[in-house]
């Protein structure tokens, strides 16, 4: 017994020395952190769930910042159709008479202004019809006079009745044509008191008779064209708005005011918003639906006639907070968005805990586990990104 007993006292001494080396090392480490503050600080940051990246990286990321805003995530109506402008924001510009392109003073894409020359035209058929103008002109003028003589000698007694007549019919004969000559000047864009005055034009302008961009230029210089033929299409874009069909099956859903969220190809992870005008009496055949015509509210400049819509008509008022899903990123089964601020040149982003509920296209609804400042901004995509990173500076540490 006293062998066993002289091995456990020794057991203990070592086992109580080693004990307060430990401490002892403790000790030195925090003595050591207290001497070094910068040490830390690292630390610190280490366990940090702020991730702060450069205005540079912010650009590169393309990451999108905004406020929260209600959404309705249910009770809609799915309607998919055009943009559209209205009749009179779109012309076709012709001539009057057949005709050879003397230049071309537009391309397509250029933005015009109402009666700004096109292109010009010139052909001996245009000569000629400012040269029967004159021509008119004079003759009208000696028949005016021949009438007011014939009349004064009916008057007097001294002319006969028939000379008088003759007289008065040939002219208001001559009158007349020349005012047919002059309307068909004015279709030429020419100006009859220059002609008057001995200015015949060898070519006319070709004009157009709205605002907006050239969309077709359907001719060619020195191209020979027929009279009433499509040299031009001008479309102004400013009451461009949306076309869109909603089945039979729907139409009762459906009414004046109610908003319209869609997407245009061209403007690919961008959702614009509309507001519905006015909705189609009768039925296209096939398919059988009604046509709906929605004005577009912040419309942007890049809109054109034709481009195809995917659109969701709200047909009830049930706004509720919601997200993109590239907003939103989980981590230990819990979701999070990211707060986003501004200090100096760079940004900081910090998680926020919240609750996802119905999914409606790209977005989610969410609920917050603790009620957000007012105007706070948030980080509207990369939250993975945004995620990965503050993991990283964790050292892998996860929620």
């Amino acid at each position: 017994m006293k062998f066993y007993s002289k091995y456990i006292f020794i057991f203990l001494t070592g086992f109580l020395m080693i004990s307060c080396g430990d401490e002892t090392g403790t000790n030195e480490k925090e003595a050591a952190v207290s001497e070094n503050p910068g040490a830390g600080a690292e630390k610190a940051s280490a366990k940090s769930t702020e991730v702060m990246i450069s205005q540079q990286q912010f650009d590169a990321l393309d990451i999108k910042i905004d406020t929260l805003a209600t959404r309705s995530m249910s009770g809609f109506v799915e309607a998919n159709g055009h943009l559209e402008v209205p009749p009179q924001s779109e012309a076709t510009v012709t001539t009057s008479l057949g005709a050879n392109i003397a230049s071309i003073e537009v391309i397509e894409g250029d933005n015009v202004k109402k009666g700004q020359v096109l292109a010009y035209i010139s052909h001996p058929d245009i000569v000629e019809i400012q040269t029967r103008f004159l021509n008119m002109a004079n003759e009208k003028e000696f028949q005016e006079k021949e009438y007011n003589r014939q009349q004064k000698l009916y008057e007097a007694g001294v002319g006969s009745g028939e000379g008088f007549q003759k007289a008065e019919a040939a002219y208001r004969n001559a009158k007349g044509n020349l005012q047919g000559l002059k309307a068909q000047l004015s279709l030429l864009n020419l100006n009859p008191q220059a002609i008057l005055n001995g200015n015949l034009a060898q070519r006319v302008p070709l004009k157009s008779p709205i605002a907006g961009a050239v969309q077709k230029v359907n001719i060619k210089t020195g191209q020979y064209v027929q009279a009433q033929q499509n040299l031009f299409e001008i479309v102004n874009t400013e009451h461009v708005h949306a076309d869109l069909m909603v089945f039979e099956r729907d139409v009762a859903l459906v009414e004046e005011g109610q908003q319209v969220n869609f997407t245009v190809e061209s403007l690919p992870g961008t959702e614009l918003q509309a507001k519905i005008l006015s909705i189609g009496k009768t039925f296209e055949e096939d398919p059988k639906a009604l046509h709906i015509h929605a004005e577009i509210e912040d419309k942007p400049k890049n809109l054109i006639p034709g481009m195809y819509v995917r659109g969701r008509i709200a047909v009830e008022d049930n706004g509720t907070m919601a997200m993109p899903e590239d907003a939103i990123a989980t981590n230990g089964g819990r979701s999070y968005v990211f707060s986003a601020e501004e200090e100096g040149e760079a940004w900081s982003f910090k998680p926020v805990e919240v609750i996802t509920g119905t999914r409606d296209n790209e977005w989610v609804e969410v609920s917050f586990v603790s009620k957000p400042e007012a105007g706070l901004k948030f980080a509207f995509n990369n939250a993975y990104y945004l995620m990965a990173e503050m993991q990283k500076r964790e050292g892998g540490h996860h929620h």
